[in-house]
């Protein structure tokens, strides 16, 4: 959960601007782009693996 506190003196403008940053950070919005159709779990088990296989590769070198 994203909690936003004003600033002092801080527009509207500035603190929604904010506010998308700290959604864009905590990953609230990647999260609700994949969730957004269904999923097969073998797709998910296939995009789980290739993500694997990236970091190990990332890592070999």
């Amino acid at each position: 959960m994203v909690k936003l506190i004003l600033r002092e003196g801080e527009s509207i403008q500035e603190a929604v601007r904010r506010f998308r940053k700290l959604v864009e950070r905590s990953g609230i919005k990647k999260e609700m782009r994949r969730k957004e159709y269904y999923e097969k779990p073998s797709e998910a088990r296939r995009r789980a693996r290739l993500r694997a296989e990236r970091r190990a590769k990332r890592n070999r070198k």
